[in-house]
């Protein structure tokens, strides 16, 4: 046999060509599929370093650079722009002073009032649960960055909400300051003042009557962001979002507005009747007592009964704690961070 023809043979067979010029040891080249890198959290919001979280199945990570968790704590893509996603259901695994879930970042670092810090985030809320009693001021709600104390009560100077009806395309933002109550902690309350729509005392007449849609409140994935900063034990906050007036707001965290019955607003009286929360608060309020930030979806629903508390407990469907059902059923929380930064309080003109 020709030993030419013999040797394309041979290549045919071993390469699958047939080559005019000879067989070449070299396989012919393929394209190769381009596979994109893993974006994580801390890709998208350097500041994960500083940062622990409890997400809401229980699952914890005190290291958060290059981690996701699959359903809780992880990244999307919408529009070209990476979110960070929060979500946690109405039942889960929380910590120990909540019954209600979260997937929500703890700080590392503490520091008291008089120290400071300053904490930014701009985001949207995906979703808030649909199920719940609206009766209950919690009802519908989920809060998005807050201030928590770490010694004594363990209160919380300031928790920013969103919450929205069922049925309603806008909701509102609000935000309250917690008392830290003088002696026990059994007459705790929280003041509430509105951003944009209501403050949380305003609440339907029957478990599934609602009230008026607030004309100024903001929608579901429409974005806003807040600022908290602590500058010499003064708490100063800011809320802006495009559209909307901006909102500023100054709390002294060193001497209490509460220091006695006359001094309790009329709203906790109107919210916590059932309850009975009439305490007063310490002379120099937070004055003192270690503190740090949180952020992320710290879901307000729950499946506790509304007629033993009807300022928290939401009556919510949790289908004994199924959390993908729950997801598939609307009962959860969701909210999308774009931009967050912690660090030292500044003087407020330096903002």
């Amino acid at each position: 046999m020709n030993t030419k023809i013999t040797k394309s043979i041979f290549c045919a067979l071993m390469f699958g060509i047939i080559s005019f010029s000879g067989c070449s040891n070299k396989a012919k080249k393929t394209s190769k599929k381009v596979t994109k890198a893993k974006v994580y959290p801390s890709d998208v919001i350097p500041f994960m370093d500083e940062w622990k979280i409890l997400c809401g199945d229980g699952t914890r990570f005190n290291d958060l650079v290059k981690v996701e968790h699959k359903d809780f704590f992880y990244v999307e893509n919408e529009n070209n722009t990476n979110w960070v996603v929060y979500k946690t259901p109405n039942s889960g695994i929380t910590s120990r002073t909540s019954s209600n879930t979260r997937t929500e970042l703890g700080q590392k670092k503490h520091w008291i009032p008089e120290e400071g810090g300053k904490l930014n985030g701009t985001l949207k809320v995906k979703h808030v649960s649909t199920s719940g009693d609206a009766r209950v001021a919690a009802s519908y709600s989920v809060v998005v960055g807050q201030i928590h104390s770490d010694e004594g009560h363990e209160n919380e100077p300031i928790k920013i909400f969103y919450k929205k009806f069922p049925g309603h395309t806008k909701g509102s933002v609000f935000w309250n300051y917690e008392i830290n109550t003088k002696g026990d902690n059994s007459g705790r309350w929280d003041f509430s003042t509105a951003v944009w729509g209501y403050d949380i005392s305003t609440v339907g007449t029957t478990p599934d009557t609602y009230p008026q849609e607030p004309k100024d409140g903001i929608e579901l994935d429409e974005e806003f962001s807040y600022e908290i900063n602590v500058y010499k034990g003064i708490m100063y906050v800011t809320f802006t979002s495009k559209g909307h007036e901006t909102k500023t707001f100054t709390k002294n965290l060193l001497k209490t507005e509460y220091a006695t019955k006359k001094d309790i607003p009329q709203q906790i009286f109107d919210v916590y009747a059932t309850l009975g929360r009439e305490g007063v608060e310490r002379d120099n309020a937070y004055a003192g007592e270690i503190q740090y930030f949180k952020q992320g979806a710290y879901n307000q629903t729950n499946g506790k009964d509304p007629e033993k508390n009807i300022v928290f407990y939401t009556g919510s469907e949790t289908y004994n704690g199924d959390i993908a059902k729950q997801y598939a059923n609307g009962c959860y929380a969701e909210v999308w961070f774009k931009e967050a930064k912690v660090g030292p309080g500044t003087m407020p003109n330096n903002n």
